[in-house]
């Protein structure tokens, strides 16, 4: 039998941490076994779906490197991959259960609904469906269907219990008593997610639904659902909750929770896709770093806890910083130059300024634990500096203005301007002054960088090249 999972993201919002965790394990599931991972664009909440939503799920999605089988841009034999164009589907299903007895009209308002609910509670009564419409003469019931009054359409719960064994939690069950005659069709003919989404399974021969146990209270009726329909479910697999270090569930009270945000810090996707994966899974005891090739080996649901996984955002950035320790030069110059894009210091087409920023990368790749971290760091190299505020009293010191001149000069004599040379002279220049190495470099770097923190002095300025450094030395002289 071929695996064939599915992700179904609404696209109500961003993609969250959690659903990237989800489409994630779909995704190695489906690698794993040669399967099929299939894309499904739930947007049946059409007041609040949006297209922006989806190219931008579709976005992280790329960027976390997990492409889709069958799917919107992508096609294939159960298009359309949107609840929006399969309406007729969910009708016909519901239709169908309706003429097998195994559903019923009801003509209840939401008020009515919602008035009878509250009485419930208020008598200490269960607030589920009291079944009311289910009583009326089936005379009654057509009389009205004919007159075009307004109805929902319920599934008919049956007597006994739903018991099903979950790939992550074991065998489950529940009483089907304690479980309402639950809405397939809204009066306006609008599918319910439970109807929608058993059919869209059916059809689309989804074998492993591996979803977040959010979903767990919906499981019993789309079992029911599908064996109302003739058909056997799939394998349910409900994952942990993911819960901040306060043991509350991961939300925007946290901070940052969505793919976007983190990409846009500057977190590489390999990373990503490394944490995401010990989100409730491990290969085993003690190892962390593991490339793409090795979770798609190794990935199995029978290693995945039950336990809420806990959201460790430091641990996610010192993941970041092994894998931008592991890139070469070109690699992490090519990585950080959409961010100095980004910033406005150079042009996308500008090969002489990546060609910098390939030179530069070793000198920064220790300091940077997010791509963007770069960005401050290399600024002085891409555009004229200006000395920030806690660095201008560097240039007050005593020493500044002797270092400078002194320096200039110097430099100005220097046959090769490269790194050990400029040491070498530098160093000679701070013996002559009786200057320790913080007095002479120091003033140097704030007025070549604009920074008291910056990369290595002497790569810096073999990088600025000399020019470029004795106008800022002489600009900074200016200054005093």
């Amino acid at each position: 039998m071929e695996v064939r999972v599915r992700f179904a993201p609404s696209p109500t919002g961003y993609l969250h941490v959690g659903g990237a965790r989800t489409a994630l394990y779909n995704w190695l599931l489906a690698r794993r076994h040669g399967g099929s991972f299939i894309l499904r664009i739930e947007d049946t909440d059409i007041s609040r779906s949006t297209e922006e939503a989806i190219q931008a799920i579709m976005e992280d999605l790329r960027w976390l490197g997990l492409d889709w089988d069958e799917g919107p841009e992508v096609g294939g034999k159960h298009f359309p991959y949107r609840q929006t164009g399969r309406y007729a589907l969910y009708r016909d299903a519901a239709m169908r259960l309706l003429r097998e007895g195994k559903a019923y009209p009801c003509f209840c308002e939401p008020e009515e609904l919602a008035e009878r609910r509250r009485e419930a509670l208020r008598q200490g009564r269960s607030p589920m469906y009291d079944r009311r419409c289910l009583a009326l003469p089936e005379r009654e019931k057509e009389a009205r269907m004919r007159q075009g009054i307004p109805y929902a359409l319920r599934f008919l719960v049956p007597e006994g219990e739903v018991t099903f064994t979950d790939l992550v939690r074991g065998e489950i069950s529940f009483r089907n008593r304690d479980i309402e005659d639950f809405v397939l069709l809204r009066s306006d003919g609008s599918a319910t997610y439970n109807l929608a989404v058993v059919v869209d399974d059916l059809e689309m021969e989804i074998t492993h639904v591996v979803r977040g146990d959010d979903h767990l209270s919906n499981t019993p009726k789309q079992i029911l659902l599908y064996r109302a329909l003739g058909a056997e479910p799939p394998a349910f697999a409900h994952l942990p909750m993911i819960v901040a270090r306060d043991g509350r569930p991961l939300s925007k009270r946290h901070g940052d929770v969505s793919v976007g945000s983190f990409r846009e810090k500057g977190y590489l996707p390999e990373a990503m896709v490394n944490f995401l994966a010990l989100l409730g899974w491990s290969l085993d005891d003690s190892t962390t770093i593991m490339d793409r090739t090795t979770l798609v080996e190794n990935f199995s649901l029978e290693r995945v806890s039950s336990k809420p996984a806990v959201w460790d955002e430091d641990k996610l950035l010192w993941m970041n910083s092994q894998y931008i320790m592991a890139l070469d030069d070109r690699e992490l110059a090519g990585r950080i130059f959409p961010f100095l894009v980004r910033e406005g210091l150079v042009e996308e087409s500008d090969a002489a300024a990546r060609e910098l920023l390939v030179k530069a990368a070793p000198l920064i790749r220790e300091r940077i634990k997010l791509l963007a971290d770069a960005v401050h760091l290399v600024r002085f190299l891409f555009q004229e500096v200006e000395i920030e505020e806690d660095a201008r009293q560097v240039l007050e010191e005593e020493a500044a203005e002797p270092v400078l001149r002194e320096a200039g000069k110097a430099l100005l004599e220097l046959k090769e301007f490269k790194a050990p040379q400029i040491e070498g002279t530098l160093r000679a220049m701070a013996d002559r002054l009786g200057l320790k190495p913080r007095q002479a470099f120091q003033p140097l770097r704030v007025a070549i960088t604009g920074r008291k923190v910056s990369p290595p002095l002497f790569e810096s300025m073999e990088l600025v090249g000399r020019e470029r450094c004795l106008q800022r030395i002489a600009r900074a002289l200016e200054a005093l």
